[in-house]
């Protein structure tokens, strides 16, 4: 008789248990999916030339819960590449950890480089309730020559995709107006988690850089007038040595 009680006790228990871990895991989701729904994303691009800043402001309606952790995800193309050493140095000064899916060769042309990835990590010890911005450094890299006179070329950047991930929201619950992928749970890359995105975010926003390139039609006359220069420069050194016995 005793045992009998003991079993059903030890049933209702563990049924009570999962009945609370249930609703614990059903409210972590609805805080998820709200602030998303209450999310907003915009990106400008800083300074001319090579070196540019890519800005990218995301605005919450409200502080994420514990155990929410937020990231964007970058797609960039191979006609740009970041600095590791130069975001190694930011680090100390921002609130973001960037982690990058590739080695990244800084002295490639952008017709043998290839696009990457990185993944943005924003903290979480502070608020994000009202703005939070993300400044990359970016630079392009050289293309090859034009052989139709043009000066420039355009050089198309995707929007980040705004992604959240929490522990206590797994598996997703009622989140069936959100998008899924597969990214490194944190930047040190020790394992992978779902992260989840709005669907709206899908909607790819693009930025369009321009950057100069070389005009090959110049490349004989250039190569020309620069030998005819190296001998002039040459002859002139060498007559005025001549003349003053320098040895």
């Amino acid at each position: 008789m005793y045992l009998l009680l003991y079993f059903v006790l030890a049933g209702f228990t563990t049924c009570h248990s999962l009945i609370e871990n249930d609703e614990k895991n059903e409210s972590h989701c609805v805080h998820l999916r709200e602030l998303l729904e209450s999310s907003s994303l915009s990106v400008e691009i800083n300074k001319r030339g090579f070196h540019r800043e890519v800005v990218t402001t995301v605005m919450f309606g409200f502080d994420a819960p514990s155990g929410v952790e937020i990231m964007l995800l970058h797609r960039w193309p191979s006609s740009v590449y970041v600095d590791p050493y130069q975001l190694e140095s930011l680090r100390g000064q921002s609130d973001w950890q960037v982690l990058l899916d590739s080695v990244i060769d800084l002295e490639l042309p952008a017709h043998k480089a290839s696009g990457f990835v990185t993944y943005v990590y924003l903290s979480t010890e502070r608020p994000t309730s009202g703005l939070v911005k993300v400044t990359i450094p970016i630079h392009g890299r050289y293309n090859e020559p034009s052989f139709d006179g043009k000066t420039m070329t355009s050089v198309d950047i995707d929007a980040p995709e705004l992604l959240l991930w929490s522990e206590n929201c797994m598996p997703f619950q009622n989140l069936e107006a959100f998008a899924a992928t597969d990214a490194p749970c944190t930047p040190s890359n020790s394992s992978t988690c779902t992260w989840v995105k709005h669907q709206h975010q899908q909607e790819k926003h693009t930025l369009h850089l321009q950057f100069p390139v070389g005009d090959a039609s110049l490349l004989m006359p250039v190569c020309i007038g620069t030998l005819l220069i190296t001998m002039v420069c040459c002859l002139t050194l060498s007559k005025y040595m001549w003349e003053h016995q320098i040895m």
